[in-house]
């Protein structure tokens, strides 16, 4: 029989039932225990995932990864827990995959990068875009110098998170390190940085937390290594959900809208098309975690993309604060 890489999950809210929903049809992985702070929300996990009923729980992990035999944990915890959570299970010698933001500061990064490294052991991020077929093959474009060398990059990311979030532990800076853009836009900033490796020289931003305790708009103007410039929008009180991302080059542009990818050429051979390839990946960020455990493929969310985006959110906070532009340190 196959091996069978054995899975435990570490805070059981909303995001954790869509990891399950992804590993159900990955016949190598097994979930064998449970762990979250509340008993309220472990018996709402449970009713949803009845399956799951027979197992052990705890409500603290330690206990979890202490008295549990498993090869791996998926950790969707309050963002300010990630960087003990990573540290005590690879500590324990278990494989990692990770809810964003990865850490909430440069020097936690930095530190689980070691740690990964120092014990041989995966640590990776659940970036989804990375296996989005509009952004893989956005990234090979831009690789491939289909566009040229990228100029600009112009990104938008507008949610309904000011009231989806409040009266929650993500308004509470305490548990969630910040607001929206160290929420669901460390996507937007993550998938900009991936798809284009520009690395980030200076950030001016703006930001409002309209009446809250955390950053729920933020404008981002950031200033890249070569040149290129970057404008990030990030609007937490939208009345729905809408992205898009534009890739500007000196010999085209690329278009992310709604899971499409188009690509513009430039002048004199002007054209416009839908080039979207969804043959390009097949699989998503559990998928990947439980081949990479077992050798069948290469982690596709490395750490290094959470320390690129948290550095890059901190120098967004630093500027904001001081009303001036901040370098993004390394």
């Amino acid at each position: 029989m196959a091996k069978k890489v054995k899975l435990g999950l570490i805070g059981c809210g909303g995001i954790m039932s869509m990891h399950v929903d992804q590993l159900e049809p990955v016949k190598a992985a097994k979930i064998v225990g449970l762990a979250d702070t509340s008993k309220a929300m472990m018996g709402r996990f449970l009713k949803r995932h009845p399956h799951l009923e027979r197992l052990p729980s705890f409500r603290d992990y330690r206990d979890l990864i202490a008295e549990v035999e498993m090869d791996g944990v998926i950790i969707a915890t309050p963002h300010t827990l990630h960087y003990e959570h990573i540290m005590t299970c690879l500590d324990r010698g278990l494989h990692v995959l990770a809810e964003k933001p990865m850490v909430c500061t440069t020097a936690h990064a930095k530190s689980v990068i070691r740690k990964a490294k120092q014990t041989g052991l995966i640590l990776m991020l659940a970036y989804q875009r990375h296996f989005y077929p509009a952004f893989r093959y956005a990234r090979e474009l831009v690789a491939d110098g289909k566009i040229g060398r990228v100029t600009f990059v112009q990104g938008l990311q507008a949610q309904e998170w000011l009231r989806g979030t409040r009266g929650t532990w993500r308004q509470d800076p305490k548990l969630s390190g910040g607001g929206q853009l160290n929420d669901s836009a460390s996507h937007l900033l993550d998938v900009t940085l991936w798809v284009t490796d520009l690395v980030p020289d200076t950030v001016y931003a703006a930001v409002n937390n309209r009446g809250t305790k955390v950053d729920i708009l933020s404008g981002l103007t950031v200033q890249f290594k070569g040149g290129a410039i970057g404008s990030l929008a990030v609007v937490g009180d939208a009345p729905r959900w809408w992205e898009e991302i534009t890739f500007y080059g000196e010999q085209g542009a690329l278009y992310v809208r709604d899971g499409r990818l188009t690509l513009q050429t430039a002048y004199p051979k002007s054209k416009t098309k839908n080039v979207t390839d969804r043959r390009r990946y097949r699989g998503d960020a559990d998928k990947n975690f439980v081949d990479s455990i077992l050798g069948r493929d290469e982690p596709q969310t490395p750490p290094i993309w959470g320390l690129r985006v948290i550095q890059l959110t901190e120098a967004a906070w630093e500027s904001a604060r001081t009303g001036k532009p901040a370098k993004v340190k390394r």
